[in-house]
């Protein structure tokens, strides 16, 4: 069996001298190396905007939304990724760069492995898939609602790479759908103190909604979180759980719109930290103008 780096870089093929993130194609036989670990994959969780920009290029610039009852639009989806897998061998969006990541169960453990995984185990891998060799043989199911697509295929974890093993007590597509964006709540414990105001722009999405409850938690009674989103519905599915101390719909790409509306609901005091998790681009302005002076800006 052949040695492996713990990195994956015996996996790049091109450009040579690089990491598997940024590498354009990778080797994705799943022939595995003495350190790695073979998964049989059950689900890709795409990420929120890898996911919408592949669902416009795909469909003539619908949204995910638009093709939840369109067996043909998804069929285009599907092909995409395919397409997508077959030339970098890794689901690595060559639009915006990023992936996602994937649930299945340990298939084979390669003998120089270090860890505790055996095969059998259900995991969630924490690293991203722009980076995570990758084989589809049949994509079975895409749920738009959620960026998640069931598969027939197999995927390599590297030495380094890390994971979860997947809960028992919530449904393994919800324990996916939570970890893929994990990142974003513990990065709001961070930088969110006690009688902060907290601007979260796209608060309605899966990231989102943890984000404004994390801040929430933070910044305490005398702080005040402000959940921001460009649809009503998903407001209202942020209202549903009471994340937040005040909602409002904002185009997230209207600079002016989004300053006078926080402008607004802080009588002018602006926000000491805006965090935004929205999956759309030309978003930045309104998060700079939503923030006061010497505040804090967190993409």
């Amino acid at each position: 069996m052949k040695k492996g780096c713990p990195y994956g870089t015996h996996r790049v093929i091109s450009p040579k001298g690089v990491l598997p993130q940024p590498a354009d194609v990778i080797d994705n036989t799943m022939e595995i190396y003495d350190n790695e670990v073979l998964i049989d994959v059950k689900t890709l969780n795409v990420d929120s905007a890898s996911f919408t920009e592949i669902v416009r290029r795909s469909c003539d610039g619908k949204k995910p939304a638009d093709i939840e009852n369109s067996p043909e639009d998804q069929e285009k989806v599907k092909k995409t990724m395919l397409d997508i897998v077959a030339k970098a061998g890794k689901h690595k969006n060559p639009w915006t760069g990023s992936g996602g990541m994937l649930i299945g169960k340990v298939a084979e453990v390669g003998p120089n492995y270090v860890g505790d995984l055996k095969k059998g185990d259900k995991i969630a891998t924490l690293v991203s898939l722009s980076l995570t060799p990758l084989r589809i043989d049949e994509i079975i199911e895409i749920r738009p609602d959620i960026d998640q697509i069931d598969i027939k295929g197999k995927a390599i974890l590297f030495q380094s790479g890390i994971y979860a093993k997947l809960p028992k007590d919530i449904p393994q597509t919800l324990a996916l759908s939570v970890l893929d964006v994990a990142g974003a709540p513990a990065q709001t414990a961070k930088i969110c103190k006690p009688g902060d105001t907290v601007v979260v722009l796209g608060g309605g999405g899966k990231s989102g909604i943890l984000c404004c409850w994390q801040a929430k938690k933070q910044v305490g009674v005398n702080g005040t979180v402000i959940c921001v989103d460009g649809f009503k519905k998903s407001i209202n599915r942020a209202m549903s759980v009471g994340v937040a101390d005040e909602y409002t719909v904002v185009n997230a790409t209207d600079a002016m719109a989004m300053y006078e509306e926080i402008y607004e609901i802080t009588d002018g005091q602006m926000a000491d930290v805006v965090i935004n998790v929205v999956n759309i681009p030309n978003t930045e302005m309104a998060s700079i103008m939503a923030c006061k002076d010497n505040g804090l800006v967190y993409f």
